[in-house]
């Protein structure tokens, strides 16, 4: 039985012991620990409270999201049925009419579209005819012996060049 009932001596010097490091903790680290915890449980309710003012601000966002969905859906709608008035009037007043002007414009557009193209085309050759001559003008005017120094030539002379 004396083994599991401690002496008088090893309490006091356990008491003792417990009572010099409560005093050491108390008077250098029982404000820090406090502070800190302070500090945490302030960051904590900032944190919260940021975070409650940004939740209003998105559910004010978001009604006024759907506030201005719900007005472009109106005036969508408006314009649609503006349009399609509108659509329905030109139809009934210039349906012949439409007719004739369309074949004509498209006999006019394919014209014009042959001669742009010509001219396009005509522009081209124009230009790739003056950049080979100027480029086999270059590579003739420079004598070159080694075909490496040649290929490099002619890719620093392919870069130079800009198409218009």
């Amino acid at each position: 039985m004396d083994l599991l009932l401690p002496h008088l001596g090893l309490i006091v010097w356990t008491l003792l012991a417990f009572l010099i490091v409560f005093f050491i903790l108390k008077k250098f680290a029982w404000k820090a620990i406090l502070d800190g915890l302070k500090e945490r449980e302030s960051n904590i309710a900032d944190s919260i409270a940021s975070a409650e003012k940004v939740k209003q601000e998105m559910a004010q966002l978001k009604s006024d999201n759907e506030a201005l969905l719900l007005s472009a859906k109106e005036e969508r709608a408006a314009m649609l049925k503006e349009a399609k008035e509108i659509k329905d009037k030109m139809i009934n007043d210039a349906k012949e009419e439409a007719k004739s002007q369309a074949a004509k414009i498209i006999n006019e557009a394919h014209a014009s579209i042959n001669n742009q193209k010509l001219a396009a085309l005509t522009d081209i050759k124009n230009q790739v005819g003056k950049m080979v001559v100027e480029v086999s003008e270059k590579i003739l005017r420079r004598e070159l012996s080694d075909k490496a120094q040649q290929e490099n030539y002619i890719k620093q002379l392919a870069e130079e060049i800009k198409l218009n």
